[in-house]
């Protein structure tokens, strides 16, 4: 008989409308009330994507630009250079040699002539050297940050497997070094209706018929059978595919570039689930005997 786990910190209560909890292995939690501090946003400006990170020091990198060059146009033109008449041409003017100043290039076509002017400019050139130097740490922090590169199928199957049924998904590398002792763990969340009309889960261990082993050079199909100590025993096919279940998944294996153990999360829920069909052969050989692994076929599957 299956065995019941405790609550794994996502709650015993649900809805009709419940979301899954994990989602292309982020968290799908909204945080309400929730007190924020500069950690953040160390954490945020390295986890976004490389665009969103890229777009964010741009347009602080043009909105810097354009205070500065309101503050010396404020404090006057001729404090720089002799006004041109017209107030674009100046403000511009002013901008680029923000620009100039910010990035501590100097080209020499305009300079600070008042005193104000050279403190605001020297100012500006401090603001500068610290702003470059927290974005070279970001990109350091982006690049060096390890990170798990984990594909999974996008179905998973239930299929006759040894004269029973079976819960199958596969994973991979999407590198191409050797995944050292890979480890997956993987609990399931059966979402019921109780004797009150109200929907409650109920959280079991997934046991798999393997779920570590020693080096992963190709594809790896995890195996969950069907039978009498499974949480989807008592449940048809027909009932399987109306089920609302979510797998989360926990992966872990030492990374040989970073020297260290690496983890990614995924989940499932049974709008991906697939009956009566397998998956297609995970390698081929060339003619020399070289085993081929082509990515394409993590998620090809074969009616059986």
């Amino acid at each position: 008989m299956a065995r019941i786990l405790k609550d794994p910190g996502v709650g015993y209560k649900s809805n009709r409308n419940a979301q899954r909890v994990i989602v292309e292995g982020q968290s799908n939690v909204k945080h309400i009330n929730r007190p924020r501090t500069i950690d953040d946003l160390y954490t945020y400006l390295i986890t976004i994507s490389w665009p969103l990170f890229f777009g964010y020091v741009l347009c602080g990198y043009i909105l810097i630009n354009l205070l500065f060059a309101f503050i010396y146009f404020f404090i006057g033109i001729d404090e720089f250079r002799n006004s041109s008449g017209n107030i674009w041409e100046d403000f511009s003017t002013l901008f680029f040699f923000s620009a100039q100043t910010i990035t501590t290039v100097g080209y020499g076509a305009i300079a600070p002539e008042g005193v104000l002017a050279g403190v605001l400019s020297s100012f500006e050139a401090l603001i500068g050297l610290m702003s470059f130097s927290f974005i070279t740490g970001l990109l350091y922090g982006r690049f060096s940050k390890p990170k798990a590169k984990i594909k999974f199928s996008k179905e998973i199957l239930v299929r006759e497997f040894e004269g029973e049924r079976a819960l199958m998904f596969r994973v991979m590398n999407s590198r191409t070094n050797l995944m050292i002792e890979p480890e997956l763990n993987a609990v399931i969340n059966i979402t019921e209706k109780d004797v009150n009309g109200e929907f409650s889960r109920q959280f079991y261990q997934l046991n798999l018929e393997t779920n570590k082993i020693m080096y992963l050079p190709t594809m790896w199909t995890l195996v969950h059978k069907i039978n009498e100590d499974s949480p989807l025993y008592k449940f048809s096919d027909e009932e399987l595919k109306e089920l609302e279940v979510e797998i989360y998944i926990l992966f872990k294996y030492h990374e040989e570039a970073f020297n260290q153990h690496l983890y990614q999360l995924h989940s499932y829920d049974f709008n991906q689930l697939k009956i009566g069909y397998k998956f297609a052969a995970s390698y081929t050989f060339d003619e020399h005997g070289h085993t081929l692994i082509n990515h394409d076929d993590l998620n090809k599957i074969i009616k059986m």
